[in-house]
């Protein structure tokens, strides 16, 4: 059972934020993972999953998003979450220091599963690799949310936009970086500008909607 949210913020913060001491209360579940998104990116991004079949995400650190997307999925869809989990992996928008553990992320998330819900599929490698060699066919969303490096995020948009179904939907965590009501990293930013900003645009792709520090796209129907 969780700590109640009252004794966890008089918790000190080093301790609070130590990354051994929160992989084992993560993976113990005495504490919930760290919220990584607003209220306003959560709802959307529970309505981008209602009713498909297919959702990847690419970075996962505690889960937070994670939980987001399984509530809202159909239990007969899956969730493919895609997280190297090593300590080079560059996440721009954690805390100094903060790194997460798969063991206990995996344990955070099966634990939301046991009332029943989606399949949840685990790939851990980089994005990028996993955007090459990916198999498993169409993906009705895939939430950028990894490497937040402008050449991370420009190789996740690479390899996995042709992996997203006609209709489909491309979610940029992190990418309205000086945008009035925005937020963000300077690398989803520059790559969500050029790829959706432009004149020229992305062939076949449209800018579906935003909020806070997420930006939607939508693959054409045909």
């Amino acid at each position: 059972m969780p700590l109640p949210q009252a004794l966890r913020r008089l918790t000190p913060g080093q301790l609070r934020d130590d990354p051994r001491l929160r992989a084992f209360a993560l993976g113990a579940g005495l504490i919930p993972p760290r919220t990584m998104h607003s209220p306003g990116e959560a709802a959307m991004l529970a309505r981008l999953a209602s009713g498909v079949r297919r959702v990847v995400e690419l970075g996962v650190y505690e889960g937070s998003s994670a939980l987001v997307l399984l509530r809202a999925m159909d239990p007969e869809s899956e969730l493919v979450l895609v997280d190297p989990y090593t300590a080079d992996t560059r996440w721009a928008a954690l805390p100094q220091g903060a790194w997460a553990n798969a063991t206990a992320t995996r344990l955070a998330i099966g634990r939301a599963r046991r009332t029943g819900g989606p399949s949840v599929s685990w790939i851990l490698q980089r994005s990028q690799d996993a955007g090459r060699a990916w198999t498993g066919g169409p993906v009705d969303l895939v939430f950028i949310d990894g490497d937040h490096s402008y050449e991370g995020c420009r190789e996740d948009w690479a390899t996995w936009r042709d992996h997203v179904a006609p209709g489909g939907w491309a979610a940029f965590h992190d990418a309205r970086a000086g945008m009035p009501g925005g937020g963000g990293a300077p690398g989803p930013t520059q790559v969500v500008a050029e790829t959706f900003r432009g004149g020229g645009g992305e062939p076949g792709w449209t800018l579906a909607g935003e909020i806070d520090t997420l930006v939607v796209a939508r693959r054409a129907e045909t």
